[in-house]
């Protein structure tokens, strides 16, 4: 697939995936989610790469969806371009597969928020493993301001990042918050005054020096635990991964690079 709203680059064993719209604060189109699908999809069928940051080109992060492109389109039943954020599709290298079941399957996805993060420009990351943002960002969960509803389980992720109050308030309000607020509430999980861009990369970088079997289960753990209260279901699916981890050939690297007192060897 041709990228023409992102740009991929490597650093080490981490992929840089940068949103490349910057005359347009990196405004999201069905384009960009189709690019973005197949960057990462591409990422966690490569051996080589053992995360991911996504971050924005310019002095955003992603600004919303493109207006002209998606709701005027959408108004005017003009063509697909108006399908809904989370049902967006572009060619055969589509992201018609669900953008959260994606990113929660995925290797680790750490959002580097440099900027405006605004409507889909925060729901396409609360997914993702770790947000970090600028302590100046502008973060807004904008939908009630368009006249629409959230996207993208982000009434889902927003309770579970930060709880039922500030949740509430930020779908309800549509308020803009600074990646300095952001953090106090729960909403995003670091926040730099810094190059936020290092800050994401030192994350990802703690991330991918990991077993990638083991990163991968406790990833799909999370997902599956982190709000079934059903404890017994809990156990069986953490004992289910164990067998697997255990039978894996990164538990046996990991074990012998412990005896014999060596950095493991997982790529």
């Amino acid at each position: 697939m041709e990228y023409t709203q992102i740009t991929v680059t490597d650093d080490g064993e981490v992929r840089v995936i940068t949103l490349n719209r910057p005359e347009k604060l990196n405004a999201w189109t069905p384009r960009m989610l189709a690019e973005l699908a197949h960057a990462v999809r591409a990422g966690n069928g490569d051996p080589s790469v053992g995360a991911f940051v996504v971050t924005g080109a310019g002095r955003g992060f992603c600004a919303g969806a493109d207006i002209s492109e998606v709701f005027a389109a959408r108004i005017d039943a003009a063509d697909d371009a108006g399908a809904g954020v989370g049902e967006a599709t572009a060619g055969d290298d589509s992201a018609a597969d669900d953008w959260v079941d994606l990113v929660r399957n995925s290797k680790p996805l750490v959002a580097a928020i440099n900027g405006a993060s605004i409507g889909v420009g925060l729901t396409m990351v609360l997914a993702m493993d770790r947000l970090v943002a600028h302590s100046e960002a502008k973060i807004s969960c904008r939908f009630v301001k368009m006249g629409v509803t959230p996207e993208l389980a982000s009434s889902h992720m927003l309770v579970q990042r930060c709880g039922w109050g500030a949740a509430t308030d930020l779908a309800l309000s549509g308020r803009i918050v600074t990646g300095a607020e952001a953090v106090e509430m729960g909403l995003v999980d670091e926040v730099t005054d810094g190059d936020v861009l290092e800050a994401a990369l030192a994350r990802a970088r703690s991330y991918a020096e990991n077993p990638p079997t083991m990163v991968r289960l406790t990833k799909q753990l999370l997902t599956a635990n982190g709000s079934d209260t059903d404890l017994r279901a809990v156990q069986r699916r953490e004992l289910d991964a164990l067998s697997v981890a255990r039978s894996s050939d990164d538990h046996r690297e990991a074990v012998a690079a412990f005896l014999e007192k060596r950095p493991p060897k997982f790529r």
